[in-house]
């Protein structure tokens, strides 16, 4: 049976009342959640940005649905300290999370001053990275030497079973590469054509027995207009295919690259609709294609008339 989530979006909504979000959408029929993790947000006009792992703390301690989280190990954080960080929630609250790892975006590791590395980079340096990870969960004494640098490091405090690490992929060949090394695969909303043949790379190159996670958005209110309205207001940064979301570093760069993006373009990345019906149907095309979970993030900043309209008219018929 699919997993049907909501995701929680730093970027977007202070960390209090998403911590309340959390709590309504598990009141209304969510079964998980799904946690964004960003230094800065997409957008001043979004003008949040929560530390997700202190939030997960506390979400996953006042709710009883596990959590994933998105993280981008090797520059703004140290792959020990995303272990450590992981392995103490799991100790506490077992087999309720999950960790998705990707090789990042500039406007979140910018901040650390280094040089922002070509993709090709990125990926061995997250390959070192999840291979420390795993090191650690398995109890060892980690010392390596290469993209990433640890010395001697362990982790004292240890869960009974390490928790999954998942691979974020947008593309076809991400995908592919994902399924070499990670326990299961999350990517986001695309159209049909583009999601199958990405399975279908993620499964022919080892993700054959693992699950598959979509994080997709959507844009409820009570008229289409509203809806549309909300999805251009908040969700315009967010519409650009890769190189421009890992590349720009700014709020102030995304902004000026959406200046011109209109409500009909971001209709085609934000499922936009005030009728639950069509809600129903999307994410029924979804199951069929086959993903194990599926995390719905409402892109309007305020979450509570959302969770109650799909907890009533839209979770029952899934």
């Amino acid at each position: 049976m699919t997993t049907i989530g909501w995701h929680a979006s730093h970027e977007q909504v202070p960390p209090s009342e998403l911590l309340a979000a959390a709590r309504l959408a598990e009141q209304a029929g969510f079964d998980a959640g799904m946690s964004s993790d960003h230094f800065s947000p997409w957008s001043a006009r979004q003008g949040e940005s929560g530390f997700a792992w202190s939030w997960l703390g506390s979400a996953l301690a006042t709710t009883t649905l596990p959590f994933g989280v998105v993280n981008a190990p090797g520059q703004r954080y140290h792959p020990a300290i995303v272990a450590q960080a992981a392995a103490t929630l799991v100790e506490m609250f077992p087999d309720r999370l999950w960790v998705a790892l990707g090789t990042g975006e500039a406007s979140n590791e910018h901040i650390t001053g280094q040089r922002w590395p070509d993709k090709a980079t990125r990926q061995r340096r997250l390959r070192e990275c999840v291979d420390v990870m795993r090191a650690l969960f398995a109890g060892e004494e980690v010392t390596h030497d290469g993209l990433v640098t640890v010395d001697r490091a362990r982790l004292w405090t240890l869960p009974d079973t390490p928790p999954p690490l998942v691979g974020a992929a947008v593309s076809t060949a991400t995908a592919g590469w994902v399924g070499e090394w990670a326990d299961g695969l999350v990517t986001i909303k695309q159209p049909h054509d583009t999601l199958v043949a990405l399975l279908d790379a993620f499964r022919s190159n080892g993700g054959e027995d693992k699950p598959v996670y979509l994080q997709a958005h959507v844009s409820w209110a009570p008229t289409d207009d509203e809806a549309l309205e909300i999805a251009h207001h908040q969700w315009r940064s967010n519409v650009f295919s890769p190189p421009v979301p890992w590349d720009l570093d700014h709020v102030d760069a995304f902004d000026a690259a959406s200046a011109h993006v209109r409500p009909e373009d971001v209709a085609e990345a934000v499922v936009v609709s005030s009728d639950p019906a069509v809600h129903v149907a999307w994410i029924h095309e979804m199951v069929e294609l086959g993903f194990d979970g599926i995390w719905i993030h409402h892109v309007g900043r305020e979450q509570g008339p959302f969770l109650e309209t799909f907890g009533e008219h839209v979770l029952p018929h899934l």
